[in-house]
């Protein structure tokens, strides 16, 4: 089993990048992931949303998506299949902003591998993918990708999760871009915490972007759980720049089977453990 499945991921790592720049674009999901995902046989229903009072006001290419007064989201539909594997679909994915108006912007598949009953451990780990098809107003290429690496511990009442993404556009090594994210948490109880997170945008590994260039946005961050719904509403403040200056987020979770509500999204902690993209032209996100 275990050599199925360490094939299987370098399989799909050697896919995304071998395959012609990634252009800092929209987002639909703002949230790091802690390695926690639904348990096997469950089915997750995320609702993302995020809107961008004051954002930057120039497209990211010609043709997309202005990220200033616009609003972006998703349903994310997640399945899990074991309890160190998820699978995803984001569908659809939405957008309204003012030269546009409301637009269809694609569709996302999703691979979580983790270790299994990551909310229990002290210390955890994964690995995400994401492949996207994109519209042509949504992102320069029609197809993108992200190797999310999952790093995390959970100190109790203290979560600290680091997230050092690579995006992909299918056009070689040189040209990943490196987007990284991290959230600091402080759990109150097992149903409420804040937290600090930041999503960031270096730019392609060959030439990462001058600090002036780079996207950098300070989330605070509320959560709260119950048995029927999980809630994570959080503002963002832009410190370049490159950055828009406010998004606000607001993601509801909630299982769709099973006797209650796992809180099974990568974000927050479920209730029984009490532990716990990229923003708007932050993250070049695809997602």
């Amino acid at each position: 089993m275990k050599k199925i499945v360490t094939c299987r991921l370098g399989v799909i790592i050697v896919a995304l990048i071998a395959a012609p720049e990634v252009a800092s674009a929209q987002t639909d999901e703002i949230q790091v992931y802690d390695a926690s995902h639904a348990a096997p046989g469950v089915f997750n229903l995320t609702w993302h949303n995020n809107f961008t009072p004051s954002g930057v006001k120039t497209p990211a290419f010609p043709g997309a998506i202005i990220a200033d007064k616009s609003l972006n989201g998703v349903p994310e539909w997640a399945y899990g299949v074991t309890d160190w594997f998820e699978t995803g679909l984001y569908l659809p994915l939405y957008s309204r902003d003012k030269n546009y108006g409301t637009t269809l912007d694609g569709f996302k598949l999703r691979e979580l591998f983790t270790v299994p009953h990551a909310d229990d451990r002290t210390f955890v780990y994964g690995v995400n993918f994401e492949f996207s098809v994109n519209s042509k107003h949504w992102d320069a290429s029609r197809f993108t990708s992200e190797i999310r690496p999952i790093i995390g511990w959970h100190l109790k009442p203290v979560d600290i999760i680091v997230n050092p993404i690579l995006d992909t556009a299918y056009d070689g090594i040189k040209n990943l871009d490196f987007a990284p994210n991290a959230r600091i948490a402080y759990n109150f109880s097992p149903t409420f915490a804040i937290a600090a997170e930041e999503y960031a945008d270096f730019g392609p590994l060959r030439a990462l972007y001058s600090r002036s260039d780079q996207a950098h946005q300070l989330y605070g961050v509320v959560d709260y759980s119950s048995k029927f719904l999980d809630i994570e509403a959080g503002v963002g403040f832009g410190l370049t720049d490159a950055s828009d200056k406010l998004t606000l987020k607001l993601l509801l979770m909630r299982d769709l089977n099973g006797r209650k509500n796992t809180g099974s999204a990568r974000a927050f902690p479920t209730p029984a453990s009490a532990v716990s993209p990229n923003p708007a032209s932050t993250t070049g996100e695809r997602h």
